[in-house]
């Protein structure tokens, strides 16, 4: 099993493969609208917006299970990313990171990648960074900002 075996549901509700992302390097993050970390749309659009050219894409997958911070409908999702954080990367539908109805690409994810307190995600904007080979290669904790994993990024595009 790798990361380009499994699919996610874009936010216009069509089914994607994470094969097409093959040869790229991928940051996926578990994001919300509400959180204190939510500005953190703004640097990873930014390292979007600079690295995509030479192969990095970055996938947003809303999730509304800490603290409530990401109630919204796919519509308003979609609206408040574009109309506050000009967020262009792919946005997928809202899913679940954790417990029995977590999401297949976040629980193989967790299985390869465990973070500091163990396997589970413990906030909003846990990034996961899979090379060109789609191998997870490195996790990043909610406070690590996007702009603190550049020099990374730039290591392994």
């Amino acid at each position: 099993m790798t990361f380009y075996d499994f699919e996610a549901e874009r936010l216009d509700g069509n089914m994607e493969s994470m094969a097409i992302y093959k040869g790229k390097t991928v940051i996926v993050v578990n994001t919300a609208s509400k959180c204190g970390l939510t500005p953190q749309y703004e640097g990873l659009e930014k390292l979007y917006e600079t690295y995509k050219d030479q192969g990095l894409v970055i996938l947003g997958f809303p999730c509304n299970q800490f603290g409530g911070q990401e109630p919204g409908t796919t519509d308003e999702i979609q609206e408040f990313c574009q109309l506050n954080y000009g967020v262009s990367f792919p946005m997928f539908a809202k899913i679940e990171v954790n417990g029995k109805n977590t999401h297949p690409i976040f629980k193989y994810l967790k299985s390869e990648l465990s973070g500091l307190l163990g396997s589970n995600i413990q906030w909003n904007f846990t990034k996961f960074v899979v090379d060109k080979k789609g191998t997870p290669v490195k996790r990043f904790a909610p406070i690590s900002t996007p702009e603190s994993m550049e020099d990374y990024i730039k290591e392994i595009l």
